[in-house]
């Protein structure tokens, strides 16, 4: 299972990669909803994780659309 990321670690990741984090954490969610409706759900806690988590990337995301972020490796000042 993936640990919880952070805001910062996102910042890191460019946007290829960041698709695929969120790739992953939406098939966690899936396997996660599946556990719990089956009953074999050990941490219910992680389902609360796993969302905020992909809050965290769709936050970040929109934020690099809105100009608020930069993606690595993008200029940072607008010199031509």
């Amino acid at each position: 299972m993936a640990d919880i990321v952070t805001a910062t670690e996102l910042d890191e990741l460019n946007d290829i990669d960041l698709e695929g984090k969120l790739r992953e954490a939406k098939e966690e969610l899936f396997n996660l909803r599946f556990q719990a409706a089956t009953g074999q759900l050990e941490s219910h806690g992680r389902l609360r994780s796993v969302k905020k988590d992909i809050a965290r990337i769709y936050t970040v995301v929109r934020e690099r659309e809105l100009g608020i972020r930069t993606a690595p490796g993008a200029a940072k000042d607008g010199a031509a």
